[in-house]
């Protein structure tokens, strides 16, 4: 949402406002390649498609359990006698997040965050987190030390920030997730463990 409300607009001018003090055919847009070897706008766009992918093929695996499952059903309803019942979803279509679902979903959190350090490392050795007005450029067919100047690079500053803060939440979150459902799955066992331990008790209480 905020690529397409007001990055884009930001970004629209980069090249055509760019200004060097050179006339030379060519020069500019050498300069601006050298400076940005991708745009901001499609860095960001690749990174929000690869950090959802693991999401979605999450998702790609649920819809595959709930088709099995609601196949599974019907066969119960046809053969009464069936040892085999559905194991994540109920008639309602509530899915639980255990077994193995479970564990996609948390390989995907994993991945997730990943993801978004990699894009976060590669967005500081691209380009930095601060716009520089100022580009110095010596490539051909520039005739000497090029220098050309950036439109609006405070405002450009104030989006780079906001993305780089808004992947810092999302790892921060992901991360506090992953903690979320190992505690619930370790609380989960221990609910299990508890009754056996009981029963083993008992016998020595009464005696």
């Amino acid at each position: 949402m905020v690529l397409g409300a007001g990055a884009e607009k930001v970004w629209s001018d980069e090249q055509s406002s760019m200004i060097c003090n050179t006339q030379q055919p060519g020069c500019k847009n050498v300069c601006y390649d050298h400076a940005f070897p991708i745009s901001h706008i499609r860095f960001w766009v690749l990174q929000i498609i690869f950090v959802s992918t693991p999401t979605l093929i999450y998702l790609g695996h649920v819809l595959h359990v709930i088709h099995k499952e609601n196949k599974l059903r019907e066969y119960i309803q046809k053969h009464a006698e069936t040892t085999k019942l559905p194991k994540y979803s109920d008639d309602k279509g509530h899915v639980q997040i255990t077994g193995n679902l479970l564990g996609t979903y948390m390989t995907s959190i994993l991945f997730r965050i990943i993801l978004e350090l990699v894009f976060i490392v590669g967005q500081y050795y691209l380009y930095g987190f601060i716009m520089d007005p100022q580009i110095v450029c010596s490539r051909a067919p520039c005739p000497f030390t090029v220098e050309c100047y950036m439109s609006r690079p405070t405002e450009k500053t104030i989006f780079i920030i906001f993305m780089l803060v808004m992947s810092c939440v999302s790892v921060v979150f992901n991360v506090v997730e992953i903690f979320y459902l190992a505690c619930c799955r370790s609380s989960r066992r221990m609910l299990k463990t508890v009754p056996a331990s009981a029963i083993a008790i008992q016998p020595r209480l009464h005696k």
